[in-house]
């Protein structure tokens, strides 16, 4: 082909503006290293590009992956559980409520982790309890 025209392209693509943004973006891509499909013969980055779609030389679908990406300015975050989890971690820690940290802590406690002391004061403090609830039942 000696020389490339966009009604060459419009039986590969039939929609004009689709045919342009997809062209733009293989320029593009093309200009940012990506290996050509075909001879360059001097010809400017678009016109490879109109020359690559009028052959079918490249794969659409990528083309339009890759072009939609491009335009959005909202990424999806595959990481919204951690995320809210986050939110919810600093709600607690404005509102002073204990996190999840914290509560494992205290739910790790142990028998070994009290001193025999405080284990024997607390057990007397225990029977002293009940002795006093048995003087109050009868």
């Amino acid at each position: 082909m000696a020389r490339v025209t966009v009604e060459d392209c419009v039986t590969k693509i039939p929609n004009r503006f689709e045919l342009v943004m997809t062209a733009a973006q293989r320029a593009r891509d093309i200009a940012a290293g990506a290996d050509l499909n075909l001879e360059r013969d001097l010809d400017k980055n678009p016109v490879v590009a109109l020359r690559e779609i009028a052959d079918e030389l490249v794969d659409f679908g990528e083309l339009e992956e890759t072009l939609v990406r491009g335009l959005q300015r909202y990424i999806e975050n595959d990481d919204v559980i951690e995320d809210e989890m986050d939110i919810r971690a600093l709600q607690q820690d404005v509102n002073g409520e204990p996190n999840e940290s914290e509560e494992v802590a205290e739910d790790d406690l142990t028998v070994h982790d009290v001193a025999a002391e405080d284990l024997a004061e607390a057990m007397n403090e225990a029977e002293a309890m009940m002795e006093g609830a048995e003087v109050q039942a009868d």
